[in-house]
C-alpha cells in the first residue's frame, strides 16, 4: 500500500457525476486492461479496438506502456517495486478517465498479478468498471514475434529484468477475457471485446 504522505486534503466532489457524463457520452467509463508478455499482441488489439470504438462514436484512450513511461512515469524502471508503481499510478489515471466517461484501454505487462488485483480494487471499490484482458500466447511465440528486438537483447544479456526471460510473469486467474492472439484473427479479436463490452453495459448493443 502506498503511503499517504499529503495531509489535510481532501475529495472534493463536483455537481456534475459520472452518470450525468456517461448520460451526456451515451457510454459508461470503463478501464479496459490488457495485460501479457511483450509482444502477445496487447497494444496491437488496443490500437484496433480505438479505431472501431472512435468510428462507432465512443470516446476511448489508449494509455500505451511506453508512452507513459516517456512521461509521467519516466522516473521509473523495472524494478519489482517501481513495476508496482508504474502500475499503480497508472490505475490513478484511468480511475481519472473513467471518471470522466472515457473508455480507457491500458496496455502494460503488468507481469505480477497482485500490482493488477490492485487496479481492479482501486476501480471497483468506486463502483466503476475494470475488465482484465488477458493476451494469452506462449513465450516462443511472443519471442519469435520480438517486435522491439528486446527478447533477442535480453537473451545477450543486455536487458535485465525482463519479462519471461529473467524475470516471471504471473498470468491472471480469473480475468473477464482470454485472447490467444496467436489463434484468433485482430478482427475476430475485436469482435470479442466489443460484445463483451455490450453485454457489460458500456457501449450499446
Amino acid at each position: 500500500m502506498t503511503e499517504q504522505k499529503a495531509t489535510n486534503v481532501h475529495w472534493h466532489e463536483g455537481e456534475v457525476t459520472r452518470a450525468d457524463r456517461g448520460k451526456l457520452l451515451g457510454q459508461q467509463g470503463a478501464t479496459i486492461w490488457f495485460t501479457g508478455l511483450s509482444g502477445s499482441g496487447k497494444s496491437t488489439v488496443a490500437v484496433a479496438l480505438e479505431k472501431v470504438l472512435h468510428a462507432q462514436g465512443r470516446l476511448a484512450y489508449r494509455l500505451d506502456g511506453d508512452n507513459v513511461r516517456m512521461g509521467i512515469n519516466k522516473n521509473l524502471g523495472f524494478s519489482a517495486e517501481d513495476r508496482a508503481e508504474n502500475i499503480r499510478r497508472i490505475g490513478e489515471v484511468a480511475k481519472l478517465f473513467v471518471d470522466a466517461g472515457v473508455i480507457v484501454l491500458s496496455s502494460f505487462v503488468s507481469p505480477y498479478r497482485a500490482d493488477r488485483d490492485l487496479v481492479r480494487k482501486l476501480h471497483e471499490e468506486s463502483g466503476m468498471a475494470f475488465i482484465e484482458v488477458y493476451v494469452d500466447v506462449p513465450l516462443e511465440e511472443a519471442e519469435k514475434r520480438d517486435p522491439k528486438g528486446l527478447y533477442k537483447k535480453a537473451r545477450a544479456g543486455q536487458i535485465k529484468n525482463f519479462t519471461g526471460i529473467d524475470d516471471p510473469y504471473e498470468a491472471p486467474a480469473q480475468p473477464e477475457i482470454v485472447l490467444p492472439s496467436h489463434e484468433m484473427s485482430l478482427e475476430a479479436e475485436v469482435e470479442a471485446l466489443l460484445k463483451l463490452l455490450a453485454e457489460r453495459g458500456i457501449v450499446a448493443a
